[in-house]
């Protein structure tokens, strides 16, 4: 299957697919992206908005210097983390 067989999303053919085609159509289309750029550079935007939030978080007036901020965000993000984990295991 090519890429041009691969059916616009927008249009009324994306509803003729099976649950099982539009996975493997998800597939080819990653497979795709990530043969042109890496992995890292690809989800670079998304985990540079994902440590803002933390950065907001710790400092919303942005009065602190940024190594004081980017230090807490990170120690913030950590603490999420470490209350997922705790959630997780306390359910199970």
């Amino acid at each position: 299957m090519s890429v041009v067989d691969i059916p616009d999303r927008r249009t009324s053919a994306h509803s003729s697919l099976t649950p099982s085609q539009r996975s493997q159509r998800a597939r080819i289309a990653a497979r795709a992206r990530w043969s042109q750029q890496s992995g890292h550079d690809g989800t670079q935007a998304a985990r540079d908005a994902f440590l803002s939030r933390f950065e907001r978080q710790v400092d919303p007036d942005n009065n602190l210097a940024l190594a004081e901020r980017l230090r807490r965000a990170e120690s913030a993000k950590r603490e999420h983390f470490q209350r997922l984990a705790y959630l997780r295991h306390k359910a199970s």
